[in-house]
């Protein structure tokens, strides 16, 4: 019986043998169709893919994706640590090959032996906790003890540890969100640490980057916390708006209040940060980067990069390298990068933006030229870049300037005069030009029908033809003279305007806009590309709500028909008036549906502005004597 036994045992096996080596049963009309598993990186893939659930120090674990060229070693490591999905930004191509693989912005890395690492952050996507939108750091406003910085110290603290193909040195990289997180490695660093690029990075989410423009609301971010806070930010967190001109819709809503109420969104934390807190009291002050920064030792090289048309960031940068520069006593280790981009245009293809066209690939030229030499030097000993302090493209001339200090040029002011005309020399005789601001009617901030969703629009806004606005009578124009010789402007450019309203509340817009000759000829290298003649280039574009004149905490009706003083900047640009052109300047009370509108009558929270609060005002910009308005331009010599 125990022979048989054998016997049997021995057949079946060798059955079981025949049916392995002829592969999977066979296929009926009855065999399920699901896939359990399938690879795609496939023995022929010139790269590996690890993915790891990484402890934090309270135990919550983060999803963290690491790349890099089969035979990599004594590497250093890039990380990025993002809300916007590690698996995603780490397949963006299905491929065996790894730079197909990642973002084009990695390629240059990955190719020369760099260790690439995406992780998605606290809450977001595969990994563990809860999401809360830019994390305050740990103290008044955080009690928990975690914060960004924290969880970037513990990540850094695992991969040195847990990747033997690494030369124990770290660098970080990101753009927007992704730059808020690069700069928080900042504030408690690791010793892995070596050098940091922060792009357009999240930094004062009141005073200028995404949520509010000096007071005003930007009603473009509003649906951002419930697309990310919303199931992990893996989809369904959309407004159920359906299509259609965003003018229309927000315009038929009324206030930014009632908006959220008809798409039943009043619960969504993140939104009702925004609708609380209008002003910028501490809930806001306490979070701004650049002032967590500038109250530590700085000592971890950093470049921090900006587009000039960034539409969604442009104040984060260089409000850090004010708040580090000081602390660069040799100037060596905090630089400043100031690009032809939209906003992070410098990962991507900079050839062109708009109808404008650059000398050749801008944004590959400063990764090839600048980003990765500096990331050589920190993270793997190579020779010294020589990263300027700041590296800025001017445009207009097309060409790239390197200075030592930010900003170059000197004051000039361009004044405002009578009969529309934009003067270097200061008027002598007052007066005023005067537009009437309907909040039923506002200014588009480009024409109509506008789609904020749609990339072809939104990208790049900030380089439009705004002659679609300056023959309307709500939007009051000065203009200069053809110019004789080239103006080089390098800096932020001042506002300082004398205006009144017969409301109590107002906004205020001002564009510094390039008006190309009509008889400009075209550039060949544009192709297809409409011609510029005659067109009217925005350079800067900047609002500021009238009610915060004395104090962004406080604010404070206007008193109708008192002529205030009012000031702010328009964002960093280095750019070339060229002889023949004429500079202009627009001033206008709405830029909708960008910003949210003013009701032009006070009320304690603009954000629930009832339907009879929104009135028509006469607005008055003054010039000449003791109120001559201006934008003070930076002018390089």
């Amino acid at each position: 019986m125990r022979c048989l036994r054998i016997v049997v045992a021995a057949v079946a096996a060798g059955l079981a043998a025949s049916v392995a080596a002829q592969g999977p049963a066979r296929v009926t009309p009855m065999t399920p169709d699901v896939v359990d598993s399938y690879e795609q990186i496939l023995p022929s893939a010139d790269y590996i893919r690890r993915e790891s659930m990484v402890p934090m120090r309270d135990g919550t674990k983060l999803f963290t994706v690491v790349l890099m060229k089969k035979g990599t070693a004594d590497a250093p490591i890039l990380l990025s640590r993002t809300p916007y999905n590690a698996s995603g930004q780490t397949g963006r191509e299905h491929s065996q090959h790894l730079v197909d693989v990642l973002e084009v912005m990695d390629a240059e890395f990955v190719e020369d032996g760099y260790i690439r690492v995406y992780q998605d952050i606290r809450g977001m996507h595969r990994s563990e906790g809860e999401w809360i939108l830019n994390r305050p750091l740990a103290g008044p406003l955080n009690d928990t003890g975690i914060d960004e910085s924290t969880d970037a110290y513990d990540t850094i603290e695992w991969l040195v540890r847990n990747t033997p193909e690494a030369n124990g040195n770290v660098g970080v990289i990101g753009s927007s969100y992704l730059g808020f997180t690069a700069l928080m490695t900042l504030i408690d660093p690791h010793p892995a640490l070596k050098a940091v690029i922060a792009q357009s990075p999240m930094v004062d989410g009141w005073m200028g980057d995404d949520w509010f423009h000096n007071g005003a609301f930007r009603i473009s971010s509003l649906g951002f916390p419930l697309s990310q806070g919303f199931n992990k930010g893996n989809g369904g967190g959309e407004f159920p708006v359906g299509g259609g001109d965003d003018y229309t819709r927000y315009l038929e809503a009324g206030s930014v209040g009632d908006f959220v109420a008809q798409v039943g969104a009043g619960h969504v934390p993140g939104i009702r940060k925004f609708l609380e807190n209008p002003a910028y009291t501490e809930f806001w002050s306490l979070q701004a980067v650049d002032r967590w920064l500038a109250a530590r030792p700085h000592t971890v090289p950093t470049m921090l990069v900006v587009g000039q048309w960034d539409q969604e960031d442009s104040y984060g940068a260089p409000a850090v390298y004010r708040a580090l520069e000081p602390k660069d006593t040799n100037n060596d280790r905090v630089s400043l990068v100031i690009g032809p981009w939209r906003h992070s245009g410098f990962n991507h293809y900079g050839y062109d933006l708009g109808a404008l066209t650059f000398t050749g690939d801008t944004a590959h030229e400063w990764r090839v030229k600048y980003a990765k030499p500096f990331f050589d030097h920190w993270l793997r000993s190579g020779p010294d870049p020589e990263t300027p302090p700041v590296l800025t493209y001017a445009t207009g001339a097309n060409r790239w300037n390197i200075s030592q200090r930010w900003p170059v040029g000197s004051p000039r002011p361009l004044y405002l005069a009578d009969g529309g005309v934009a003067t270097f020399a200061k008027p002598q005789t007052r007066g005023h030009e005067d537009y009437i601001s309907d909040p039923a009617k506002p200014v588009p901030f480009l024409p109509r029908p506008i789609d904020m969703g749609d990339p072809t629009q939104w990208k790049p806004w900030l380089v439009h033809d705004q002659r679609f606005a300056s023959g309307r009578p709500d939007v009051a124009v000065w203009t200069s003279a053809p110019l004789d010789e080239a103006v080089h402007i390098m800096g932020a450019p001042e506002v300082q305007l004398f205006a009144a309203t017969t409301g109590t509340d107002s906004d205020w817009v001002v564009k510094l806009i390039d008006v190309y000759p009509n008889d400009v000829p075209e550039d060949a290298s544009q192709g297809a590309k409409p011609s510029m003649a005659g067109f009217e280039l925005p350079i800067g574009i900047e609002i500021f709500r009238g009610r915060y004149r004395q104090s962004f905490a406080q604010p404070a009706p206007l008193e109708p028909g008192k002529v205030e003083r009012y000031s702010w900047t328009l964002p960093n640009v280095d750019h070339v008036f060229l002889p023949g052109h004429r500079i202009m300047v627009q001033v206008q009370s709405t830029l909708f549906p960008l910003y949210d509108r003013n009701p032009q009558s006070y009320v304690e929270n603009i954000m629930y502005a009832k339907p009879g609060d929104y009135r028509a005002a006469t607005q008055s910009i003054w010039f000449g004597g003791d109120r001559a308005s201006a934008v003070v331009l930076p002018v390089a010599e």
